[in-house]
């Protein structure tokens, strides 16, 4: 492989395109981690989106669940019905209105879950420690604005089907 420099377009050509394959193969680790521990806990991948969803935003109306998480609605009863016969969720009425409902993960299951991808975290943490604050921030960023382009990509697309 020809040699560049720091500078030459296609020395950062090179390297961008090195980002996308490691972004690529981290999202091939990570099905594979997330697979994993749904099998471990008798879970299909779609319903450990979920509960992470539920996890890092609180309680959550079905619409608010399925937006979130990218799923039509029929398809969240469904998988809403599973995990409340497994134990994992529960669904809170509004003492108001008894149509409205909100869902949250139970602590005790969570716990489980959160068990299982201990040695992930804590891998990381290792990764994270070689690095500063600075370019903590600057990778921290780098994976917001990632993520913000992929949500981008998926509304774009969804709007042509």
């Amino acid at each position: 492989m020809e040699q560049t420099q720091p500078g030459d377009p296609r020395h950062r050509r090179r390297t961008g395109n090195e980002i996308k394959a490691a972004l690529r193969d981290l999202r091939i680790q990570l099905a594979l981690l997330n697979h994993q521990v749904g099998g471990r806990l008798a879970l299909k991948d779609v319903d450990l989106d979920c509960l992470d969803v539920l996890a890092r935003s609180g309680p959550l109306t079905p619409s608010a669940l399925a937006r979130q998480a990218g799923l039509h609605p029929a398809t969240l009863t469904g998988i809403l019905d599973r995990l409340e016969r497994a134990g994992w969720i529960a669904r809170d009425r509004a003492r108001g209105d008894r149509r409205s409902v909100t869902i949250r993960v139970l602590p005790d299951r969570g716990m489980e879950v959160f068990r299982l991808y201990q040695p992930m975290l804590g891998a990381m943490d290792d990764v994270l420690a070689d690095y500063s604050q600075d370019e903590l921030e600057l990778i921290a960023g780098f994976l917001r604005r990632s993520a913000e382009a992929g949500r981008s990509a998926t509304e774009t697309l969804g709007q042509d089907s």
